[in-house]
């Protein structure tokens, strides 16, 4: 079994300053640097997905190509600094994307999946037909969205489809 970490869109749009930030941006970046720390240590594969609005589908408020807000965090960037970078145009991460490519060349059977927003990006791919053939765990301390109570309806939703759990217990030794 081969466990990756897919860490989505923790992008500069989301946090205070950006374009859309999100209920407890900040903590939820912090989270994440220690998910990411723990995966090192375990030799856990990362891979950063980056959402960039399709320009074709019409005018976006937030994470507009070569725009700072679109940029991945660069705090994530630190902690990640030779993680593949996977762009998508949709919610689900799979979609037009080569994150199906790179999960196959890291041998991926088991994703661990975190980031912003829970009700959609998150979900999206981690219930996305092409997230099938993988066993999928969502990293609930280390998912945001615009409200607690949004990012908890989110999560029970997930709940009868993927397993739940908390980075502490997914990447402990």
């Amino acid at each position: 079994m081969s466990t990756v970490l897919l860490v989505i869109d923790l992008q500069n749009d989301y946090f205070p300053g950006g374009k859309f930030p999100l209920w407890d941006a900040d903590a939820t970046l912090a989270r994440c640097e220690r998910a990411i720390a723990a995966a090192h240590a375990r030799g856990v594969p990362v891979v950063l997905i980056q959402h960039i609005a399709d320009s074709r589908q019409g005018p976006s408020p937030f994470f507009v190509a070569d725009t700072v807000g679109a940029e991945l965090h660069p705090r994530l960037l630190a902690a990640a600094p030779a993680a593949p970078i996977v762009v998508k145009h949709f919610a689900d991460s799979f979609v037009a994307t080569n994150l199906a490519a790179v999960l196959t060349e890291l041998a991926a059977t088991d994703l661990l999946v975190c980031g912003m927003m829970t009700q959609n990006c998150v979900t999206h791919t981690a219930i996305s037909r092409s997230a099938e053939p993988y066993n999928v765990s969502i990293l609930t301390d280390c998912c945001t969205t615009v409200s607690e109570i949004l990012h908890h309806i989110a999560v029970h939703a997930l709940s009868t489809r993927v397993t739940l759990s908390q980075a502490s217990t997914a990447l402990a030794d």
